[in-house]
């Protein structure tokens, strides 16, 4: 399930991307009209920032833009940012690998259908970009 950190993102996300030709847009436009708690919004913005996929400008017309363009950035990478592994099961993940206490890994059917699930959900979130969620 997606955390809450995560949809904001999202939304932040389209909102900007569908006002990308406009100009840097104000924190506070985006929590306005997205209703995203502003101090919220100015971490996940923030981590969007670190993660070279927005960028700001202070001053009068100032505010936040994209880096890069949305076509080229992941649903996948995101979530990832944001809230870490994808994957339902430490020992399934691709990037937060993790062996699970007491598991044999080679002999566990609960392994082996989360490898599947993790897969199915890979193949739509490595798909998608951000132009795809636009409004």
């Amino acid at each position: 399930m997606l955390t809450k950190k995560s949809q904001y993102a999202f939304k932040a996300l389209t909102y900007l991307a569908d006002r990308q030709k406009e100009g840097p847009v104000l924190i506070s436009e985006i929590s306005e009209k997205k209703k995203i708690p502003l101090k919220f919004l100015e971490n996940i913005l923030l981590e969007l920032k670190k993660a070279d996929i927005l960028d700001s400008k202070k001053g009068k017309g100032g505010g936040y833009f994209f880096k890069v363009e949305p076509s080229t950035i992941k649903m996948a990478k995101i979530i990832r940012l944001i809230d870490g592994p994808i994957a339902m099961l430490p020992c399934v993940s691709l990037y937060f690998y993790k062996r699970c206490d007491n598991c044999n890994e080679k002999h566990c059917g609960l392994h082996d259908a989360m490898v599947e699930v993790r897969d199915a959900t890979l193949a739509v979130l490595e798909s998608k970009t951000l132009a795809d969620l636009r409004d």
